[in-house]
């Protein structure tokens, strides 16, 4: 049988443990993890199945007889790699690994690859790295036979008797903390980047959902940039900013956010705080959910969750976009529809044919038009300064110049109140 070599086979495995309350509707959990999988451009999934089990096994996960069942099955069809969409003990992989004569990933291991896959920031980057090295910590728990060995040492590199495994470990504290000063200076240039941006003044809308909710879809046809729009979990990884100038409404910043996920990696929730800055700094957040997903009030309680663990207040304004009604069936649209009508802050669109995305702006240029006030101003001839700074601000609506100077409209923030009080 002629393979492609330069794919790698996989068998996607979604555990369904009775004993675990977290537990997921096992149907819609394997689906997500196939498409996951299925975001790494080099594997080919060629099947995938739930496993019911009343308890996990401490050592291998899996019973005996559902191991070899499972091992029979994977002989023939030539897999070279199983992805378990769980978390995996590093002994529970070594053992799988002995008896299948196979790879395995568990979820965080997947995710981990899909995000050095997508990461393309400087930022991204070491954070992926960061958190790949957390993760490869934790698996060093004799994971491999090689690091079992003891190796002798000359006293000043690690001490006579030092096993590999403190080796390895101490090597990868090294490099964690070589990582963390690179992102520091990252970071700072960024946080100069956001002080330079809150001088402009335009609020910014940050879109926030789970991952392949459609966001990256709906930011493209706002903003004609071409950010990776595919049907495919976390196709946007950075946080990407755009100026869009609202239909009678204010110009606005849009910011691409990073999709999220249930049960997401505790290393990558850490080190992906800071691609998720620009939400805590939005005058507006909304929530893009797939309303024709079957389990989209779960990802929506997710994306709530993710929120409140992030510090963003409940008295943030929001709003709720219903994407892909173009997917639902006539009956489950007109029901969509009616229900998201009933609520102000909820929008049913389609981000693909442009269905409803216009009262969606009107609404949100009429939210944030709240946080901007009209004014009128009169400046002297000698005033030019201040003038010029309005100017700069892109506030004056209109200008008349009169016998003393220029009486000027000015459409404006409290904060460019104060400031140009200040001047």
């Amino acid at each position: 049988m002629e393979h492609d070599r330069t794919h790698t086979r996989a068998w996607v495995l979604h555990p369904e443990i009775k004993s675990d309350e977290q537990r997921r509707v096992p149907e819609p959990a394997l689906d997500e993890a196939v498409a996951l999988a299925a975001a790494l451009p080099d594997l080919d999934v060629i099947g995938s199945e739930v496993v019911r089990l009343p308890r996990a096994q401490a050592g291998f996960l899996f019973g005996s007889g559902k191991i070899e069942e499972l091992g029979e099955r994977f002989r023939e069809n030539e897999v070279e790699l199983v992805l378990i969409d769980g978390p995996v003990t590093p002994v529970q992989q070594r053992n799988l690994e002995k008896a299948w004569k196979v790879k395995i990933l568990d979820r965080t291991g997947l995710i981990l690859e899909i995000f050095s896959d997508r990461a393309r920031t400087r930022e991204g980057v070491l954070q992926v790295e960061m958190a790949a090295l957390s993760y490869q910590r934790t698996r060093l728990v004799r994971a491999w036979t090689h690091l079992e060995r003891q190796r002798g040492g000359l006293g000043f590199v690690g001490g006579p008797g030092e096993t590999q495994i403190e080796a390895d470990r101490r090597a990868i504290d090294e490099q964690l903390v070589r990582l963390r000063r690179q992102l520091q200076k990252v970071v700072k240039t960024r946080t100069l980047h956001r002080a330079a941006r809150a001088k402009v003044p335009y609020p910014i809308v940050a879109l926030v959902g789970y991952t392949n909710a459609g966001k990256s879809t709906l930011f493209n046809s706002l903003t004609g940039a071409e950010v990776m729009a595919k049907d495919m979990l976390f196709a946007t990884l950075d946080p990407t900013m755009r100026r869009v100038e609202l239909p009678d409404g204010p110009e606005v910043i849009l910011s691409d956010t990073v999709g999220f996920i249930s049960n997401l990696p505790t290393e990558l929730v850490a080190s992906f705080r800071a691609t998720l800055e620009e939400v805590l700094g939005a005058d507006l957040i909304v929530h893009v959910r797939d309303i024709s997903h079957e389990d989209s009030e779960a990802q929506a309680q997710d994306v709530e969750t993710i929120l409140t663990s992030l510090g963003v207040e409940d008295d943030r304004p929001r709003l709720e976009v219903w994407n892909k009604i173009d997917l639902l069936s006539p009956e489950d649209r007109d029901a969509t529809l009616a229900r998201a009508d009933r609520d102000p802050a909820i929008f049913a669109i389609s981000a693909v044919t442009g269905e409803g995305v216009e009262p969606l702006l009107n609404e949100i240029a009429k939210v944030l038009q709240g946080t901007r006030n009209q004014a009128k101003l009169t400046l002297g001839f000698t005033e030019g300064d201040k003038r010029a700074w309005l100017y700069r601000q892109d506030v004056v609506r209109e200008e008349e110049q009169t016998e003393q100077g220029f009486e000027i409209t000015v459409l404006w923030t409290d904060k460019q109140a104060s400031k140009f009080a200040a001047l």
